[in-house]
């Protein structure tokens, strides 16, 4: 790809354009519009500045523009400019545009994994254990850090949809209409314009808002949004098809008020924002008065409001139709500009069929493991949707940055090739996970965990995880897990731990003992991957377990425990999100069978949310016991603790055999800010349990009840909740939990 490359202008202090401005202008170009014929029109260019979901008012500019039938020699976009630029001049109606803008969800498309349901299990797993963004990449280069809180992966994909990616690659210079988009190389600060090659690329590149969206590498270079040196690219139209008049619309977001600025983000924003206002004002300098300056009302709108596409297309509209009578002297015929017009759009072009597919690109990870998603068939039309959804659940499995798509056309051979991009950060991994929980039965707990993660130790994807936690639990963990085909299905594991955990015992609703648990294990055997269901698993376990008396009364026996035993387990697991889903379901059923000790354990779950408007529907309903013999005293099932018997502590009802069902009504009432997943509820919960064989004394026998009212919700850190369950039976507990369970 050929760059054309500059230096940031210089900063000098320039006065905006007068109100008279407008006038004169209409005059000049009245004027220009005698003296020409319809052949001998001035050249005109036309710039769209950078500003974020505040973009989408240049939308409504070239709305007004084909109502006027007000032609360009070449446009030039920066940011959210180039991404409005590069779909008008791939031939998208500002209609159209509007649409897919208004149909895109903008909040989804910050978050770059696809849905929890679409993400394999064992990545599920560690999700589970450990915080996503706290991954820290250890390689040649020694530690390093993520570029960004987002890759762009979704982002990409939907420009892809935009400029129909999916009929051929769109090369900027194969375009009717001179395009220039504008980048940052963040290494250098040097102003780089794509004025040829991918299309895409070059409109991901220039949307890349530093520390948010991860810069594209290109070239040895590292791009970033154009808005730090050229939000406006005045100039680049005037050199690239000589403007005569510059139409230019300027949507960049105000300065924030120093009483508005506290946090290290916000300065951050300031900062950026005080370079790109430098370089606007000096391309506003560079105006003259046979230029048109478009600069919509859009006070109350921010940088992130891309919910808002609509309105802002709106009032870009608005104020472009209030320039409508200078625009018109740009204006020509019908013929004209439908013949102009016809050229942008070029010929329609069928989606092809595909006759080879590659993958290519991939360094350690087996090509095999990206096929397996890919539904897309041979001699078949290019299913744009489902390769999008594949995609996406391929970038699921955590070893890429992105995964890509272009359509070659080779030797009249329509070739699909995927183009994954592994993470440069990787192959290992370092990765953590905290929790800090507190409530009135169970006193206040802490824990710290972290995790050491090889991958791709072999071409079948073979990995080691090296874990240890502190705190009020502690223990140390190795796991290897061995893939034996290429796509990943079937596989064989090894793990072992050692772990201290503290036991509580309660007579009644008084907490009358405490014991240490200290557990070793060991677990061997293998299993199979049902797709993005779950896992089917059978392992070989031998664990050890010793209790000691801290403090109480004792009640617990303390022989050491030794148990051997085989244990099969089916987990399928289809809900949306990790901890507060709003839709879908999950089922786990395991059984261990003790031969020597004449006993077994099974233990069966279920939990299914069902979205109505802005409420969820959930339930969830468990068994843990056995079907044969006792249970050992020093493991038995437990009940208790948040949306688990609610008004008692955690694994305050100890048995044999208990059993759990709840019903819960939750209420969204609110949405995490841009780059974060999940929501925030309101939710009542109305429980029930059962102890079959209680383990100490109680006055109350059967069903137990619970009921309890939470906030709650899924962040970067974990889930936060805070909750106050009761029971009839007269045991009350608060809650307050941030971090991983």
């Amino acid at each position: 790809m050929a760059f054309m490359m500059g230096t940031n202008p210089t900063e000098h202090r320039v006065s905006r354009p007068s109100p008279l401005f407008p006038a004169l202008t209409a005059l000049i170009l009245a004027a220009v519009s005698t003296l020409a014929t319809a052949d001998e029109r001035p050249r005109v260019g036309l710039v769209l500045g950078g500003g974020g979901a505040r973009g989408a008012a240049h939308i409504g500019v070239l709305e007004v523009l084909e109502q006027l039938r007000v032609p360009v020699d070449c446009v030039a976009g920066t940011s959210m400019g180039a991404l409005v630029a590069g779909a008008w001049a791939s031939g998208l109606d500002p209609a159209t545009m509007r649409r897919e803008m208004a149909a895109a969800d903008w909040k989804d498309m910050f978050q770059d994994n696809p849905g929890y349901d679409d993400i394999n299990y064992r990545n599920k797993r560690l999700t589970q254990r450990y915080l996503p963004a706290s991954e820290t990449g250890v390689n040649a280069q020694g530690v390093v850090t993520q570029p960004g809180v987002v890759s762009g992966q979704k982002i990409k994909l939907f420009f892809n949809q935009l400029v129909r990616a999916d009929v051929g690659e769109r090369p900027i210079e194969s375009l009717s209409l001179p395009l220039s988009i504008i980048a940052t190389d963040i290494g250098t600060g040097e102003r780089v314009v794509y004025r040829d090659g991918s299309l895409t690329q070059a409109m991901r590149a220039s949307m890349s808002v530093p520390g948010l969206m991860a810069p594209l590498e290109y070239g040895g270079r590292k791009l970033v949004d154009g808005g730090l040196v050229d939000n406006l690219p005045v100039r680049e139209v005037r050199e690239r098809c000589g403007a005569q008049v510059v139409i230019a619309v300027n949507v960049g977001s105000p300065l924030q008020k120093a009483s508005e600025i506290s946090g290290l983000l916000s300065v951050s924003a300031q900062m950026v924002s005080i370079l790109t206002e430098q370089n606007v004002t000096q391309s506003l300098a560079s105006l003259t008065a046979t230029d048109i300056y478009i600069k919509p009302d859009l006070q109350g709108l921010g940088a992130t409001d891309f919910e808002r596409s609509a309105e802002a297309a709106d009032r870009g509209r608005s104020a472009t139709q209030a320039l409508a009578s200078t625009l018109q002297q740009l204006s020509v015929d019908a013929a004209t500009y439908a013949a102009w017009r016809s050229n942008l759009s070029g010929p329609t072009v069928e989606r092809p069929l595909i006759d080879a597919i590659d993958i290519t690109g991939l360094q350690a990870v087996n090509p095999a493991t990206v096929r397996r998603y890919l539904q897309q068939q041979v001699e078949q039309p290019l299913d744009t949707q489902g390769l999008n959804r594949d995609l996406l659940r391929a970038y699921g499995d955590g070893y890429y940055e992105r995964v890509d798509y272009t359509l070659l056309r080779q030797r009249e051979r329509n070739v699909l090739r995927i183009t994954p991009t592994e993470k440069s950060w990787g192959p290992d991994y370092i990765r953590l996970g905290l929790n800090l929980s507190s409530s009135l039965g169970g006193g206040s707990t802490y824990s710290l965990r972290a995790a050491y993660q090889k991958t791709w130790l072999n071409p079948l994807g073979g990995e080691l995880l090296l874990s240890g936690e502190i705190g009020s639990d502690t223990g140390i963990a190795a796991e290897w897990y061995q893939p034996l085909d290429a796509a990943q299905r079937y596989f064989v594991e090894a793990q072992g731990s050692v772990r201290r955990e503290d036991v509580n015992i309660y007579v009644d609703n008084v907490r009358a003992s405490a014991y240490r648990d200290s557990i070793s294990r060991l677990d061997l055997g293998g299993g199979i991957n049902i797709g993005l269901l779950g896992q089917a698993r059978l392992i070989w376990r031998e664990e050890q377990r010793t209790v000691g008396l801290n403090t109480g009364i004792p009640i617990l026996p303390t022989p050491t425990l030794r148990v051997r035993g085989w244990q099969a387990s089916v987990e399928l697991d289809q809900l949306d999100q990790l901890y507060f889903p709003s839709r879908g379901w999950s089922v786990r059923a395991r059984w261990f069978e003790a031969p020597g000790d004449d006993y077994n354990r099974v233990a069966l779950g279920l939990n299914g949310a069902y979205p109505i408007g802005d409420w969820v529907l959930g339930v969830r309903a468990s068994y843990d016991g056995s079907t044969h013999g006792h249970l050992p005293a020093q493991d038995t099932a437990k009940l208790g603790g948040f949306l688990n018997l609610s008004g008692f502590a955690a694994d305050q009802l100890l048995g044999d055999k208990v059993s759990y069902a709840h019903v819960r009504g939750e209420r969204i009432v609110g949405r995490m800010p841009l780059g974060m997943r999940g929501d925030m509820r309101l939710g009542l919960a109305l429980e029930a349990g059962k102890v079959g064989v209680p383990l100490s004394q109680w006055n109350h026998s059967g069903w137990f009840n619970s009921v309890l009212l939470y906030a709650g919700s899924e962040t970067s850190f974990g889930p936060v909740y805070i909750g106050l369950g009761h029971s009839s039976s007269g045991s009350t507990n608060a809650y307050l939990f941030i971090g991983t369970p």
